[in-house]
This record gives structure tokens, sequence and C-alpha cells, in this order.
């Protein structure tokens, strides 16, 4: 009896300890929450298996709901291949695996049911609760990016807008929090508070009932359970040892009808109530988690071989964390932030009678990018007119619904206004092709790979962004958010003022 009360915590450590490991290296820009900026490397463009916000000061990939939401406001332009590749590799791998292991809600979410209070049984409501999450990322993932992306032309990610307490909490809340960016708060409205009720809600609902995320709501799980009929990696009955006698059912805290059904998120906590030790995770044909009779009558020498396998594994699994935290933290170019600073400083010592730098009441620093339509647009060559610069995603539905503005704005004042509107470095789609039906006028350009832009004018991961510059190459504004024709005008005012005055 204590052998088996031994096995089930090693296995239980287990899971926990892969389940840390996962939220660390999916995370690994650590110094994204001292700085409170989003790491905009290259491998963004990768998916994490999990649910694991793309807005997360730490996160180093984006999360699969994000960019399938975007794949497919995108769909009238350019297929996804890419996305659907790899999310069909991690369903045909891994199938809800990834819910158990892998997810790093999933771990909060069990944190949160480890809070002592009265928990809910499952039952037939919540059996037919399970069924919401299907109906979720139909309308949520599906059928609004799509409408919004083929009929509206805009990418609305409307599950991470409206719902996802993932981007609340790992995104926006871990933002926030951060005393740098306190110029945040003005941006929050309705929308957040929404978001954080629901977040909220959640969150409580976890504590009472376990992994009600997951259960009910998320649409994630939804099309990994699609998957867990073929998935490689999983619980397996051995059928020839099997009674029937229900136990791995009752003992299972998810609405499964038998063990690996679309429900099944492969935690191998039916393992330990198996009376005929008929269940095991495997991969293939290989055992990942033997049932504890054969643990208990493997032999001294096999378990050494097993022993060192589980080293090497052990050693390849830290050095591959250890690597991912020191090249995300301190090697590669994308997560020095102190580039723009330092230039900053250097460019404030050449005169001291001009200050340099993106705060309102500064001289911006020149810089130069080439435009999509192969021009090179200098900001020191614009003296004498008001510039305004917009920083934008295609991704970022505020960002392309105030794009029409600047133009409009540029139609009207085009003698003494330039405008240029400044691409992330991150790209999802052919942004050529995005823009090329809008009949916009406006230059456009894409920030180098070392964010020369957004360091120059202190852009962060916050968008939309604009800055006003007066004809004297002052900043006149530099704030986020979205603007509006009153407000852009009022800035195009200012700017004119300011150059009178001096």
């Amino acid at each position: 009896m204590k052998r088996s009360k031994d096995i089930k915590k090693k296995r239980s450590f287990k899971r926990r300890l892969i389940q840390l490991y996962a939220a660390l290296l999916f995370n690994a820009h650590l110094r994204g929450f001292i700085e409170g900026e989003i790491y905009t490397g290259k491998t963004k463009i990768v998916c994490t298996p999990g649910l694991n916000c793309y807005s997360c000061p730490g996160a180093v990939g984006s999360c699969p709901l994000g960019a399938l939401q975007n794949a497919l406001a995108a769909s009238g332009k350019r297929a996804g291949f890419y996305l659907f590749g790899i999310m069909l590799l991690y369903g045909l791998i891994f199938g809800r695996t990834i819910c158990g292991w892998l997810c790093p809600m999933g771990l909060i979410q069990e944190l949160l049911h480890k809070i002592p209070t009265f928990k809910i049984p499952k039952s037939r409501v919540t059996r037919a609760l399970s069924y919401l999450k299907y109906v979720i990322l139909a309308v949520f993932v599906i059928a609004v990016p799509l409408w919004y992306g083929l009929w509206h032309d805009l990418p609305l990610p409307s599950f991470c807008k409206y719902i996802c307490p993932a981007g609340t909490l790992e995104g926006a809340v871990s933002l926030i929090s951060n005393i740098k960016n306190n110029g945040f708060y003005g941006m929050l409205g309705a929308l957040f508070t929404g978001k954080a009720v629901i977040m909220l809600v959640i969150g409580l609902m976890c504590v009472f009932c376990y992994r009600a995320f997951c259960r009910f709501l998320c649409p994630l799980g939804a099309i990994y359970s699609l998957f867990n009929r073929f998935a490689l990696i999983g619980v397996k009955v051995d059928k020839s040892h099997c009674s029937g006698c229900g136990n791995c059912v009752r003992h299972c805290s998810m609405d499964i009808r038998h063990v690996g059904d679309h429900e099944c998120i492969h935690c191998g906590k039916c393992m330990d109530f198996c009376a005929q030790d008929a269940i095991s995770l495997k991969a293939g044909k290989i055992t990942l988690l033997p049932p504890k009779s054969d643990l208990a009558d493997r032999s001294l020498q096999s378990g050494k071989k097993r022993q060192k396998i589980k080293t090497c594994v052990g050693a390849a699994a830290l050095a591959l964390l250890l690597f991912a935290l020191i090249w995300f933290n301190f090697i590669d170019p994308a997560a020095d932030h102190t580039k723009a600073e330092l230039s900053n400083q250097q460019s404030s010592a050449v005169s001291e009678t001009v200050v340099t730098g993106y705060e309102p009441g500064q001289y911006l620093a020149d810089f130069s990018v080439i435009t999509l339509d192969q021009k090179r647009f200098t900001l020191s060559e614009q003296k004498g007119k008001v510039v305004f610069i917009n920083l934008w995603g295609t991704y970022c539905t505020p960002c392309v619904q105030e794009l029409p503005l600047f133009d409009a704005l540029y139609r009207e004042h085009r003698e003494d206004v330039e405008v240029i509107a400044v691409h992330s470095s991150i790209i999802t789609e052919d942004i050529s092709a995005f823009l090329s039906d809008k009949g916009w006028t406006i230059p456009f350009a894409v920030d180098t790979e070392d964010d020369l832009v957004w360091k120059t004018v202190g852009g962060t991961s916050s968008m939309p962004q604009t800055i006003v510059i007066d004809p004297d190459g002052k900043v006149c504004f530099n704030r986020h958010g979205s603007v509006t024709k009153e407000l852009l005008n009022t800035f195009y005012q200012q700017a004119k003022a300011n150059d009178a005055d001096t």
C-alpha cells in the first residue's frame, strides 16, 4: 500500500514538473516581466502547443488560438497552410495530452483548484456543459474572424478580444502591473473591465470545479479533442487486462465516458485507480509511464537502463531550458531594449541646448527607412512639415480601423503634412497584398529587424501608437491608443502653433 502511494506521488510530481517546465520554456523571456515589454523576436511566429498569450511579457512564441483567428481573418488573401499544418502536427502527436501536461493555463487552473473549499463533482450537467467549448470554437474562433476578414477586411480575433482569460491575466494584467507602463491605464475601458470580470469569474469557477475553463470554455482543447482518437501519445488501455470495473472513469475529474475519449487530457490519474494495471501512458509502442505492476516487476538491470535514459533526457531538457533562458534574456538582439536609451543619451550629449528623445518637448533622433514603394523616408528631410508617425500591424484591429483617418489628413494637408505608417517588424502576412486594394496614399514601411523606428520613437508592444513632430523636429505628442479625426486635427493645429511660437 505504501509503495502504491509512493508511485502515485511520484507520477503526480513528474507531471507537475513537466507543466512547470513547459510554462517556463514558453515564457523564457523573463526580463520582459521586469521591463514591461513584449518579446518581438523571430521565434514569435512559432506557435506554442498550449494556451499561452502572445502578449505575455515572457512569451517567446505565439498562441495557436490567436494565430488561427488571424489566419482565418486573412484567408481571403492567403491560406494559412503553415498554421494549419503545425496545429495538425500537434494534434496528431499529442492530442489533449497538451492540455494535461504542457498548457500553462491548465497548470494555473489546477493550482487554483487546490485551494481548500467545497468542490463541485462532475455530473450530467457538467458533461453537458463540456460541449459549450465547441460552440465557442465555432462562433468566436472561426465564424466571427472569418466574417470580419472576408466581408469587412478587418482582423478581429474575437475570442482573444472578448473572452480569453489567458490574454487578460498573462497579457494585460502582467503589462499594466509593471510600473513602467503606468501610461497604459488611460487606455483601459469597458472592454478591459468586462474581460477582467470574465477572468475573475473563471478563476473562481476553477477553485470549485476542476479545470472549469478547460472543460467548458477552452476552444483550443476542443480542437485537440478532435485528434484524441488518433494521437500518437496518450493513455492506452490493455483490453486483455481490463475488467470493465469503471474505476478509471469514476475517479477521473474530467467529463469522460471512457479512457482516451475526446474529454480525456491523458493526465494519467486513472492509472492510479486501475486494479488490473491495464492502463499506461504510451507514445506509439513506447511506454512512457507503465502500470504499477510493471514498475514493481522490472529487473534491476532494466531499471538501471531506464535510469540512464531518464538521466540523458533530463539533462537534455535542462540544457534546452538553460539555453533558452540565456538566449532570450541576454544574447538575442530582439531582447536588447537598451540600444535606444544609449542612442538617446549619446544624441543628447551632442548639444547642450538640444535634448534628443521621444518625449514631448524633445527633438526626435533622425532615422531612415525604405517604404514599400522602394522610396527612402528620412525624418531630417521633412523639416518644415508636421510629421505623423503611426505604428501599426495588420493583426491589430484598431490599427487598421484608424489608418483611413491618417490618409484623409494626408490628402487634406499634403503641402505641409507628412505621414509614415510603420508596420511592426513582426510580419504575419504579405503587407503589400493587404494594402493593395485599400487605395491609401500615405507611405508605408516595415520596421527594420533591429526595430530602429520602434526604438527611436519609444514604441512598445501596445499598438497603435501615434507620434507627432512639429515642423522644427520637436515631438508634440507621443501616445498609445486609437485616434479620431478630431484628435488628429487637434494634433495638427497644435504642431503648427508650436512652430509659430518658435
